[in-house]
């Protein structure tokens, strides 16, 4: 084969590359990469923890932040169990063609050991106070009792699902950015506790 057919037979190709889409889930627009991994859950509660471990957008142990973990469960039974609102709202994003039938958040309020999951659209949220914050700055905190959070505001406002959600988004890019550089922290730390040894 010539030079020039070569050529032109490379450029036919990635112009056939070009026009075929990326691969989308059946029926909507959502790249499959951003797809929930899960098989099929009509009831994502059921073991929740164990079914859902770790966070698939972060990596993070769900059950290590029960107090801030966050689920989604959309319309054709796929489910997304996150770390955090955080990543919850990634989900909401990138999975815009699915629509959730529920979401699911942490009730602060419960003296149990485990915090169990409430329905975050009926939820209040603390925002900021002296709660502890995953994967941002500004801690957004989880109560199926607006009476149990503002008992805990300790410093923050109150604020229903949408506002939470809201502030989630717009934190992003700084919340991002914090988590990148912490964890080039560690990496680097790990790095230099393996040159010693």
């Amino acid at each position: 084969m010539n030079r020039r057919k070569f050529l032109t037979a490379g450029t036919t190709l990635g112009l056939v590359a070009a026009a075929v889409p990326a691969m989308a889930a059946e029926g909507d627009g959502t790249p499959v990469q951003f797809i929930p991994k899960k098989p099929k859950d009509p009831t994502p509660l059921v073991d929740e923890l164990t079914k859902y471990a770790k966070c698939p957008y972060c990596g993070m142990d769900r059950k290590e932040y029960h107090f801030s973990r966050h689920l989604v469960h959309y319309s054709d039974d796929l489910v997304d169990g996150t770390c955090s609102i955080h990543c919850a709202a990634i989900s909401l994003s990138v999975n815009l063609d699915r629509m959730p039938k529920a979401i699911y958040a942490p009730d602060n309020g419960s003296g149990e050991a485990i915090k169990p999951l409430t329905n975050a659209e009926a939820a209040t949220y603390v925002i900021g106070g002296e709660h502890r914050g995953v994967m941002t700055k500004k801690p957004k905190t989880s109560f199926a009792s607006k009476v149990a959070a503002e008992a805990a505001k300790g410093g923050g406002e109150l604020a229903d699902f949408d506002k939470a959600l809201m502030l989630t988004y717009m934190g992003m890019a700084e919340d991002t950015k914090m988590i990148r550089m912490k964890r080039d922290e560690r990496r680097r730390k790990a790095m230099g506790e393996m040159h010693k040894g």
